[in-house]
């Protein structure tokens, strides 16, 4: 197993520093290390399993456990049952790929109690960019997802809702008819992981203006997170109208998570390919979702609820068509999204 060097690795420069400061700033790195109020931790990224080399005592405090408990183990130990499957393939795909994250998951603490993480993640590079450490903050969300929830609740019923709402509620009452709904908490981790998909969209349409989003922007938006350096996107720019572009990120989205959790992603080769085209006969476009080293499902594999939303926005929603074709490669899905007059029409 490679060891570090001491030689090989030097901390970032102070943004302000003095020169008597500047000469002890390793001392007291340390000392801010640890009397810090936020938790943190630093991994291992040389060893298997990344384990935990250094943390402070606010991660102790945080999260109950004494430091023998802590030390030489992956942060995993503090995912439980609820804890979002979507979440976890986000900070997977991070590491992977050794970019910074930042993502809210939920965790537990030795007693068993829930709490809200916001965990930022960063890799740290040695001075020949090779990857030594992971460090990780964390910020305990609960509280303020609680008072969130209250003010939600509260102003729901003074809120208008204009005309394109009618288009994003129904999406939502989709999600909630048809998300596996077996386990309470994995029930709602799922439905809020497919409405954020439809916020970051939402903030898409109002930084253009609710005029034509570009397909590539949205594509990439929804997929990246999951496949990072892994995807490959290409066509032609086109342009596609507000009412198409919540449904289709949500499609988007339940692919990419099917591919982080079940499909291509999973296999250390495994890779995407996602490319646009026109119709070849009046307007709309085409998108071809391909899977390079995913496994053809079970012969009788029940459909996901995953695969039942997809459909259902493709075929209801959107009035397009969606075709599915497993090969010796992976997996095909080939989509059209009609014109925006036909959807009008419809």
């Amino acid at each position: 197993m490679a060891r570090h060097s001491k030689d090989k690795l030097h901390g970032d420069v102070p943004s302000v520093s003095s020169d008597a400061a500047s000469s002890d700033r390793k001392e007291l790195a340390a000392i801010a290390f640890e009397r810090t109020r936020m938790p943190m931790v630093v991994t291992d990224a040389l060893k298997a399993d990344l384990p935990i080399v250094l943390a402070n005592k606010a991660f102790l405090d945080l999260t109950g456990y004494a430091a023998q408990e802590v030390l030489g183990r992956n942060c995993r130990f503090l995912q439980g049952p609820a804890t979002s499957p979507i979440a976890v393939a986000e900070i997977r795909a991070a590491i992977a790929n050794e970019n910074e994250i930042t993502v809210e998951i939920l965790n537990y603490k030795k007693s068993g109690e829930q709490f809200w993480n916001r965990l930022h993640l960063s890799p740290i590079h040695g001075d020949d960019g090779r990857i030594l450490y992971f460090f990780g903050s964390q910020v305990d969300m609960t509280e303020y997802r609680r008072i969130e929830a209250l003010e939600a609740s509260e102003h729901r019923l003074l809120l208008e809702v204009d005309h394109r709402s009618k288009n994003v509620l129904a999406i939502v009452d989709s999600i909630v008819r048809l998300s596996n709904a077996d386990d309470p908490a994995l029930y709602a981790a799922a439905i809020q992981h497919r409405v954020r998909a439809l916020a970051h969209a939402h903030t898409l349409l109002a930084e253009r203006g609710w005029t034509n989003i570009p397909v590539e922007d949205l594509v990439r938006q929804q997929v990246t997170p999951f496949a990072a350096t892994r995807a490959f996107f290409g066509g032609p720019d086109i342009r596609m109208p507000a009412p198409v572009v919540q449904p289709l990120a949500l499609v988007l989205h339940e692919l990419a998570v099917n591919a982080a959790q079940h499909g291509a992603l999973t296999a250390a080769r495994g890779r995407l390919s996602i490319s646009w085209k026109p119709r070849p006969y009046g307007a709309g476009f085409k998108i071809r979702w391909q899977e390079v080293g995913s496994r053809p499902p079970p012969t009788l594999a029940k459909r996901g609820f995953g695969t039942v939303i997809v459909g259902a926005l493709v075929e209801k929603q959107l009035k397009g068509r969606l075709q599915k074709t497993w090969s010796d490669e992976g997996l095909l899905i080939d989509i059209e999204i009609p014109s925006a007059r036909d959807l009008a029409a419809t």
